[in-house]
């Protein structure tokens, strides 16, 4: 059977339309290489590593601030009153010695208080010691009702601490009544009133029971 002229024609033009795209399918890696051949060669680098930055971290302790306390605030239409100052008090501190006892006595404006060790001289039993300890005020007079003494005394015997007490309070006196001139009053009465006794008791020796006495013979 003969074929169809049209049919034939079409089949032609197909073809020729094909052959260009794969004429252009051949041509193109030949191209791709022709420019690499033409592009300049780069020399090769070596790889580069990201650089890591290292960094130290020093921790430091946070430094101390000072408080700041707030300051009061002054109450409004108050005004604070100053205390009143008190007058200066004459006060005098003496010694007295006797044996191996030593008073201190202390004297103030008051209303006549005498106290040994803290202790009302009035609770002292023996009534003799008492007697030698008031000693001083008998001679001063009624000037003696308006000062308060304490005495402190320590070491020796009860008699030994009585005189003691006894010179530290005629001293007393003697430096607040600065104007009687007690001393020579007091020195024309007994001079151990004021003056310290520097007797001691004689030590003991051999061949006798005291200082000076000695054993009794005996030649029955």
């Amino acid at each position: 059977m003969a074929e169809d002229p049209q049919k034939t024609e079409a089949k032609a033009e197909e073809k020729k339309k094909a052959r260009p795209k794969v004429q252009k399918a051949k041509e193109e890696p030949k191209k791709a290489e022709a420019r690499k051949a033409e592009a300049p060669k780069e020399a090769p680098t070596a790889e580069r590593r990201p650089e890591v930055l290292r960094t130290e971290v020093v921790m430091s302790a946070p430094e101390a601030k000072p408080e700041v306390r707030p300051e009061p605030k002054a109450e409004k239409g108050r005004k604070t009153k100053a205390k009143p100052k008190r007058p200066a008090t004459k006060a005098f501190v003496a010694r007295g010695k006797r044996k191996e006892s030593v008073a201190r006595a202390s004297i103030i404006a008051g209303k006549g208080m005498l106290r040994i060790n803290s202790q009302n001289i009035s609770s002292i039993p023996n009534s003799y010691i008492r007697e030698i300890i008031r000693e001083p005020l008998r001679y001063v007079g009624p000037e003696a009702n308006g000062v308060d003494i304490s005495v402190n005394v320590e070491g020796g015997g009860a008699m030994g601490q009585a005189q003691a007490a006894r010179t530290a309070i005629a001293n007393a006196l003697v430096l607040y009544f600065e104007d009687m001139n007690l001393r020579d009053k007091f020195i024309g009465i007994d001079r151990f009133l004021v003056i310290e006794d520097t007797r001691r008791v004689e030590p003991k020796k051999f061949r006798g029971p005291k200082a000076r006495a000695r054993f009794q013979k005996s030649y029955r």
